[in-house]
């Protein structure tokens, strides 16, 4: 599958517990000397050690490594702090503690050392990082659990060179308190320490990034939509949760395209939060909110977020408005939602579900009666709303099970209309037949010989 270049891959490595040494707040060497003219940035480090921050109010902190931010996060010096040296940062639930500057360019691995605080039960966090001056973060990796008092280094891999800023997001919404220390972003080329412990094991992959096989578009690329602002009404926005093909000319997306399995679902609440998405060019019309308001339909969600429920920040972007479309209330709330609920069901049994959703056509009927645009035209109801489910057990080699005809594959076309029948299944239609209706390739990813066999049946499967 083509890397894509929004976000960067990260490769999350085992981690190992080291024992505690004296280090100086940064570390800067000097570049060795070189014949090319090729230079390597320098590692940068911090230890907290000349810290003061004593409260857990926001505020920024001055550190020798730059300015850090300070989100319900403080820095330690308590004999309960686990930490090398004298100093660590604290984080308690919510905390946030991330970069106001950018580390030089060449950065390619993350090292960042946590314990529990005390004897404070576990910690669940993750790093973000950010590639456009903190613009816009991407989660890197999978969420990290850190218990107990040793200091635990996790090591993440940045394939992809270029100025880097991260954020630490202690995200559990337990009592306990997180220490972080020794926070390391090294260039390429950097020795890697022989582990006092156990060694760690292969890099694994994050089903949620891509240029990992990123399940999100493992299905591939329905309509070879790119990060290009020459084309705007094929825009490329890949977000960890799901990616998308935005249309700025309609003000909503194309198509959405996600993985469900049980890693994506938990125990975070909704949040409805709905708002404009920041990683939208600036170019392009913002739909806010407001653009649905007395419109008679709904605000309704391509990828849903009951499928979104790991984290709060996982839940919260499923609400970002480039996520939206204008949909009919009882194809929303009663079509939709038993459609959705469906495949949910279906993953509690033990499946997992690659999805693609979308709309096409101009002209809905909501609860105010039929509409071709809301919010003064600036954006467009779809005539039609559809989505496609590959089901599988949940395993390995998904692409090769799929084609070898392993999966169960669902599609529905139904109209953008109030008088839609709460029953989804007869909506089934072939791949061949949405196909026609909407130009798009939606198993793309596939050998063709694979994909005419599969596209031209209609699913007869149960529907609850």
């Amino acid at each position: 599958m083509a890397r894509l270049l929004l976000l960067l891959p990260v490769a999350l490595l085992a981690c190992s517990q080291q024992s505690a040494e004296t280090r100086t707040a940064v570390v800067v060497l000097p570049t060795p000397a070189s014949t090319t003219t090729s230079q390597v940035a320098p590692p940068l480090t911090e230890t907290f050690e000349a810290g003061s921050k004593g409260a857990y109010a926001t505020a920024n902190e001055a550190l020798p490594s730059g300015s850090w931010r300070f989100a319900e996060a403080l820095i330690g010096a308590s004999d309960q702090d686990h930490k090398d040296g004298q100093r660590a940062a604290r984080l308690r639930e919510g905390g946030r503690l991330g970069m106001n500057f950018d580390a030089p360019a060449g950065v390619r691995t993350i090292r960042i050392r946590s314990a529990s605080y005390g004897t404070d039960p576990a910690s669940t966090w993750e790093l973000w990082l950010s590639q456009d001056g903190g613009r816009r973060y991407a989660r890197m990796g999978q969420p990290v659990r850190t218990a107990g008092a040793g200091l635990l280094t996790t090591t993440f891999t940045v394939p992809q060179p270029g100025p880097v800023r991260l954020e630490i997001r202690k995200v559990d919404t337990g009592k306990g308190r997180l220490n972080i220390d020794d926070i390391e972003l090294l260039p390429t080329g950097t020795p890697t320490p022989t582990p006092q412990s156990p060694s760690p094991s292969a890099p694994t992959q994050d089903p949620k990034i891509p240029g990992s096989q990123d399940p999100n578009l493992l299905l591939g690329n329905p309509s070879g939509a790119t990060a290009s602002l020459s084309a705007p009404n094929n825009y490329l926005m890949v977000k960890a949760q799901y990616t998308l093909s935005y249309n700025a000319q309609r003000g909503t997306p194309t198509w959405v395209s996600w993985h469900l399995s049980k890693a994506e679902m938990g125990s975070a609440p909704r949040q409805d939060d709905f708002r404009p998405d920041p990683a939208l060019p600036r170019q392009f019309y913002q739909v806010t909110s407001k653009s649905y308001s007395g419109s008679g339909f709904d605000k309704g969600h391509n990828c849903p977020s009951a499928d979104r429920t790991y984290t709060l920040d996982d839940n919260s972007a499923t609400f970002l408005m480039t996520n939206m479309i204008p949909q009919a209330p009882n194809n929303n709330q009663r079509t939709w939602s038993a459609l959705e609920e469906y495949g949910r069901s279906l993953v509690r049994q033990g499946k997992e579900i690659y999805i693609v959703m979308g709309s096409y056509g101009r002209g809905g009927v909501g609860a105010n009666g039929p509409a071709a645009t809301i919010d003064q035209g600036r954006v467009t109801v779809p005539k039609r709303v559809w989505k496609v489910l590959v089901v599988l057990p949940k395993g390995t080699n998904d692409l090769q099970r799929i084609a070898a005809g392993q999966a169960r594959i669902i599609a529905i076309d139904t109209p953008n209309d109030n008088s839609v029948s709460p029953n989804w299944g007869q909506y089934r239609v072939s791949l061949d037949a949405l196909e026609a209706a909407t130009g798009l390739d939606l198993l793309s990813a596939l050998p063709e010989a694979a994909q005419t066999r599969l596209q031209a049946s209609v699913d007869a499967g149960p529907t609850r």
